[in-house]
């Protein structure tokens, strides 16, 4: 089997998480500048099999665009450009940040560690495409 990525994209960073080839197990990756991730994903997927891509999808709480959408928008326009072939799967990230930093708190981190932008956004990726895994293992 090939790995699911999952992506929390935001305009100045990016959150990756990754299954493992069974895809059973979603871990964090890396955190990227957003403006190199594309390269980034090329490079990746040219040494690993990648099934497809969960990219998580900015809406408010009345399914409203939030101002991040449009940023979102680009991006997947842009990926299918490039990876024609790859499936794209939008899941909702609202509250993902939030549960993220409310994780890492209780992990015991010291308060400069847990405020790390890109730890959380590395773990709302992850939380992201655990939410996905349990969705598609019934």
């Amino acid at each position: 089997m090939a790995r699911i990525i999952a992506l929390d994209i935001g305009k100045k960073r990016t959150g990756i998480a990754v299954t493992d080839p069974l895809q059973i197990i979603a871990s964090a990756l890396e955190t990227v500048d957003t403006s190199t991730l594309i390269g980034y994903l090329k490079k990746y997927m040219s040494t690993e099999a990648v099934e497809k891509v969960v990219v998580g999808y900015p809406l408010n709480f009345d399914d409203s665009p939030t101002d991040a959408t449009p940023i979102v928008e680009k991006f997947i326009l842009k990926f299918g450009n490039v990876f024609p072939d790859m499936p794209v799967i939008k899941t909702d990230e609202r509250m993902t940040s939030k549960m993220a930093s409310y994780e890492i708190a209780g992990m015991g981190l010291r308060k400069k560690d847990r405020e790390q932008k890109e730890l959380i956004d590395a773990v709302s990726a992850v939380m992201m495409l655990q939410e996905y895994l349990g969705s598609i293992q019934k």
